[in-house]
């Protein structure tokens, strides 16, 4: 059995807008140039390679990101370690777009939905962007209060900075 979701605005990080009442996050990484960038990109996002990279224990109930998918993401360490229960809620697989959102189930220390989604621009530059919609679900991230948005947006980052380092350099030159 499926666990629901623990908000009503199912895929909202997808088309937006994001809905009122939430705190809102947007990170856009610069991570290389090129159609090989996009698709390395792509890979490690939808494959939770870059979440294992930077460091977040990930156990998915498929290899891929996919609509349906359970996936439960273990954040600190030891005894300290918080798992934060979600579920694909769409993914993208577009020539110039791929990346999936995920929704929070009941268990998580936030309720709403992030994603992860590299997108190949005009000038064929390749950016990473999280965004995010999420209240405090749980005493700890309510007690916590303000510095849980501190953290998402680190967080949002260091994904950021761990994907350019798998992508690796670009291999075609950026256009003019």
């Amino acid at each position: 059995m499926t666990a629901a979701l623990s908000y009503p605005e199912h895929g909202a990080t997808q088309h937006g807008p994001l809905p009122a009442g939430y705190h809102h996050l947007r990170v856009e990484v610069l991570v290389g140039h090129g159609r090989e960038v996009i698709e390395r990109a792509g890979e490690a996002i939808t494959t939770f390679r870059m979440h294992r990279a930077a460091g977040v224990r990930i156990r998915a109930g498929a290899a891929s990101a996919d609509p349906g998918v359970p996936v439960e993401a273990g954040l600190g360490i030891g005894p300290l370690r918080i798992a934060a229960p979600c579920r694909v809620v769409w993914s993208t697989y577009d020539s110039d777009r791929i990346g999936f959102g995920y929704g929070t189930v009941d268990g998580h220390p936030e309720r709403g939905e992030e994603s992860f989604v590299a997108e190949l621009r005009p000038d064929g530059s390749v950016w990473f962007t999280v965004t995010a919609f999420s209240l405090p679900a749980r005493w700890y991230t309510r007690l916590a209060g303000p510095l849980v948005p501190v953290f998402q947006r680190a967080y949002a980052r260091h994904c950021g900075r761990t994907l350019r380092r798998l992508v690796g350099p670009s291999t075609s030159t950026p256009c003019s």
